[in-house]
């Protein structure tokens, strides 16, 4: 019994220090499957790659350590594919991941949009399943800055940022090559089942390692390469995210149910990574603040959203969280479609609400009052007197004209007429009992007419068959 309770006491300490060493994350950390691939990386290595078949290559190599996805849940790396799919002068680049023959979900996609100047801008933008809304990378162009938005750096005094122009961009070798005349749109030919034969799946490494792999590199990232609030691709909404965009419900459905937080169990590992880079890249320098801007990516992707939540709010939209809505388009030009039908029927519902069901309900509930009190103080004496003075006349008319049976059996009830006159209660019931009592004496006389006139009836009869009877 005391063994099975200090073994109790043990575990709860070991998961309560784990977990509040564990909740002590970096800037970088987004809490979503995108931690598990860098997207700066990917920008970097999109830079340095010649043509899109070999940046596919680069991104699945194990010896990069760039890729750290896995989606499916299979315990092993998924393979991820470049397409591109060309719209004019813009070159959307998408990659995907394959989950099992039928559900694919996109990871990220290039935009690279090339100017009538020559000049081309290139954006990175993470699929808001796997990063959140609004995550985007982009070079550091030598512009000026947007004054509503300049990102989340700190401390950036004495630290050099390489800017770009997008002269500069289009000199970039694998832009060169995508916008050759001789160009012919890449395909990625690999899918669920059938990969490269030199590419085998490794099993993936736990966030805090693959982290601390890429904590140095960092120096390099954040000044070549910032957040952006906006897709510059004017048309990004209406030609991918509706068009093209893959999104796989498997996905959303493991986020929801926290199945990707694992990656998170081992804080300790990344003292290995940072180890294994100083291995691999002795030559690299090391991330300090002095070297380094201090980027905070969770809080620029979630100030753009609340700006964007914030401007939604003004035109009427609704404000959405940004991890768990397909729902969703982006600023500007997203994450307005399924957001809005959320809207309108909300909307709808509240005005039904509001608008239309509470008034009925009072004006129902009035009108019934109304016309019940109305019965009451006005109409019922004198539906009284109507109902009796009409069965009086038609009885009376019935019997002057020798059809007794009819008009005595007739009740007709004459509809209540509302009477604006306005009567004391005492008259009222003066006049109802005069009313009654003139009923029951017509009622009386009717009875006595009505017996007068079957007796002569049946004296009518007898004679009658008396006289045939003598003949």
């Amino acid at each position: 019994m005391k063994k099975l309770i200090t073994t109790s006491i043990l575990a709860v300490l070991v998961t309560f220090a784990t977990t509040v060493f564990a909740q002590d994350y970096p800037d970088e950390y987004l809490g979503l499957p995108g931690d598990n691939l860098n997207l700066y990386a990917v920008m970097k290595l999109f830079q340095e790659s010649e043509t899109l078949e070999g940046f596919e290559r680069g991104l699945n190599d194990e010896n990069n350590r760039i890729n750290n996805l896995d989606l499916n849940g299979d315990n092993l790396i998924d393979y991820i594919t470049v397409s591109d799919y060309v719209d004019g002068n813009v070159h959307t680049i998408v990659l995907r991941v394959a989950l099992d023959r039928n559900e694919s979900q996109d990871v990220a996609v290039f935009t690279v949009e090339k100017l009538r100047n020559g000049s081309v801008e290139i954006q990175l933008i993470g699929d808001e399943a796997l990063y959140g809304r609004n995550y985007i990378i982009e070079p550091i162009y030598d512009e000026t800055p947007n004054p509503g938005y300049i990102g989340n750096r700190r401390n950036v005094t004495n630290v050099t940022i390489i800017r770009t122009t997008p002269y500069e961009v289009a000199a970039w070798p694998v832009v060169r090559f995508i916008y050759m005349p001789n160009y012919v749109v890449w395909r990625s030919s690999w899918y669920w089942g059938y990969y490269p034969p030199a590419w085998r799946p490794w099993r993936p490494f736990y966030w805090h390692y693959y982290y601390g792999y890429h904590y140095n590199f960092y120096h390099h990232y954040y000044v070549h390469y910032r957040l952006w609030d906006r897709p510059r691709y004017t048309r990004y909404n209406e030609y991918y995210y509706r068009g093209i965009r893959a999104q796989s419900p498997r996905v959303y459905a493991r986020i929801k149910e926290g199945n990707y937080r694992e990656t998170y169990a081992r804080p300790e590992q990344r003292r290995e990574g940072e180890a294994l880079f100083t291995k691999l890249h002795p030559d690299q320098p090391r991330r300090t603040a002095e070297n380094t801007p201090a980027v905070n990516n969770r809080s620029s992707v979630s100030r753009s959203s609340r700006d964007r939540n914030s401007e939604a709010t003004r035109q009427g939209a609704p404000v959405q969280s940004r991890t768990t809505e397909r729902t969703r388009e982006r600023t500007t030009d997203q994450n307005t479609g399924t957001s809005t039908r959320t809207t309108s029927t909300v909307r709808e519902r509240s005005k039904e609400r509001t608008t239309g069901q509470n008034p009925g309900t009072t004006t129902r509930t009035t009108t019934t009052t109304t016309e019940r009190t109305k019965d009451q103080a006005n109409g019922q004496n004198q539906g009284n007197a109507n109902r009796s003075t009409t069965t009086t006349v038609e009885r009376n008319r019935g019997t002057s004209a020798g059809q007794a049976r009819t008009s005595t059996r007739s009740t007709t009830v004459a509809k209540p007429e509302r009477s604006s006159s306005k009567e004391t209660p005492k008259a009222s019931r003066q006049s109802t009992r005069t009313e009654r009592a003139a009923t029951r004496q017509s009622a009386k006389e009717n009875s006595k007419s009505n017996t007068e006139s079957k007796k002569a009836e049946k004296n009518k009869e007898s004679n009658n068959s008396n006289n045939s009877r003598r003949r």
